[in-house]
């Protein structure tokens, strides 16, 4: 179900537009795990956009933002998510998006680099199975939770 809406959410952003060859700004690279490890150790934002229960359910990569993209039920704000993710990265800084395969990441990396101005977009194919299957380290979703600013959740 969600990678139906998520295809359907690209589809209807290229149908308004929003995705189209004219709208090109940037390019979106496609990185594996050990390249999202070293962009983060050298302070690229990392973004998790995955769901809370997602988080729990695997752990989040050290120092990443959790900043939900697409509901439970696929839904999507992108002009309210937009407003979140520049108070973390604005759009001259570069930053990484990773989900749980790499499917949702997809349309909001192209979002980000074609309509919000982002110049440097880096969307982590394969996502955080790819991330855990490769050993590498997760913490708690309530540690990196309750290490956010006071009435943000990032």
């Amino acid at each position: 179900m969600l990678k139906r809406t998520v295809h359907a959410f690209a589809a209807a952003l290229l149908c308004l537009g929003l995705l189209g060859p004219l709208a090109a700004r940037a390019e979106v690279v496609d990185i594996d795990s050990a390249e999202l490890a070293r962009l983060a150790a050298s302070g690229v934002v990392v973004v998790d956009i995955r769901t809370e229960p997602e988080w729990k359910e695997t752990g989040v990569i050290a120092g990443s933002h959790l900043l939900t993209f697409f509901d439970e039920k696929g839904r999507a704000d992108p002009a309210a998510w937009l407003e979140k993710l520049k108070a973390i990265a604005p759009p001259d800084r570069p930053v990484a998006v990773i989900c749980r395969s790499g499917n949702r990441t997809q349309p909001v990396s192209r979002l980000l680099a074609q309509q919000a101005g982002y110049r440097t977009v880096y969307n982590v194919r394969k996502g955080i199975r790819a991330w855990s299957a490769e050993g590498r380290p997760l913490v708690p979703a309530a540690s990196a939770v309750a290490g956010c600013a006071p009435g943000v959740r990032c």
